[in-house]
């Protein structure tokens, strides 16, 4: 597999990682017992780190490319093994 494919799938899994994780951990004003602001969205996170967000989604963009690169070479799950209508 040529390296620039191996970037542009880290760079799919990094942004579906950094998609999905977008609501974990997150505590609105509620939870963490402080004020809201006059016109808050009773929704609106607290505080939101993105830069330690980015360095998380970067960290699950990273093993999963792993994973799917060493699926790549060493071929643990194949195209026939995902065919569910066509089994023997």
């Amino acid at each position: 597999m040529k390296f620039t494919s191996i970037i542009a799938i880290y760079i799919l899994f990094f942004a579906f990682s950094a998609f999905l994780m977008l609501s974990l951990g997150v505590r609105t004003d509620e939870e963490a017992g402080t004020p809201k602001v006059p016109g808050q969205a009773d929704s609106a996170p607290h505080r939101f780190d993105l830069p330690r967000h980015l360095l998380k989604a970067a960290a699950v963009g990273a093993l999963l490319t792993a994973l799917y690169v060493a699926n790549w070479s060493y071929g643990w799950i194949t195209p026939a093994d995902l065919d569910f209508y066509h089994r023997r």
